[in-house]
């Protein structure tokens, strides 16, 4: 079955920078659009990142614009969210998430998601 595995989370101070990757088992992974998600406490889920098959087409949440990096390695099924200069407002559980229809920002575009990882930023 399809399986994704996050990785990478924990804490890290203001300022300071995390590298979150994400296994991806059980699909065609050069098949799927890949995404990042996160999720606060009391807050909805809200999207971060997204790249498409190729890595032709990536997208950033405007919160994360120009501090956050999306990519991907099709040859190791894997995709990664480079994330520097973190804020205090950052801190959430972040998903891993694959979907067949073109990359997008809609959580609904995707198929299959990762259990999460939890990121803190202390200040």
């Amino acid at each position: 079955q399809v399986q994704l595995v996050e990785s990478g989370g924990g804490l890290v101070q203001a300022g300071g920078s995390l590298r979150l990757s994400c296994a991806a088992s059980g699909l065609t992974f050069s098949s799927y659009a890949m995404g990042w998600f996160r999720q606060a406490p009391g807050k909805e889920r809200e999207f971060v990142a997204g790249i498409s098959r190729s890595s032709g087409g990536i997208y950033y949440a405007d919160s994360v614009k120009g501090r956050f990096t999306i990519s991907r390695d099709n040859a190791k099924n894997m995709v990664y969210l480079q994330m520097n200069s973190m804020k205090p407002e950052d801190p959430a559980v972040y998903y891993c998430a694959a979907g067949r229809m073109p990359v997008g920002i809609a959580g609904e575009r995707y198929d299959y998601w990762g259990q999460g990882t939890q990121v803190t930023v202390s200040s």
